[in-house]
């Protein structure tokens, strides 16, 4: 017979949610690539600004997100999220925007 441990499914969803955030370091160093080119025009430089804001965003985010995790019981994390939801479209959004310019 298995036994429950309902503190496990915490610490596995704290540790995905330090995935997320090293892939969110990832792709947020991706996007800002371009603007390291040489002669890359201005719109590229604000655009990697904006995804650096953006990823200090998402890992606020995910730091607040694993800290209510270890609270027992565990905090709902409804509106953090919808939060990083919506700023990870924003960043697929400036990905394909960067990429095209």
């Amino acid at each position: 017979m298995a036994v429950s441990d309902p503190g496990a499914s915490a610490e596995r969803t704290r540790l995905a949610w330090r995935r997320t955030g090293l892939s969110a370091t990832a792709v947020a160093l991706l996007t800002a690539r371009p603007a390291f080119a040489p002669g890359a025009p201005l719109a590229v430089i604000l655009g990697a600004g904006l995804a650096m804001a953006g990823w200090a965003a998402l890992i606020g985010l995910a730091y607040r997100r694993a800290h209510g995790l270890i609270a027992w019981p565990p905090r709902p994390g409804r509106r953090t999220v919808t939060a990083y939801a919506v700023i990870t479209a924003g960043f697929a959004v400036l990905g394909t925007v960067l990429v095209t310019l």
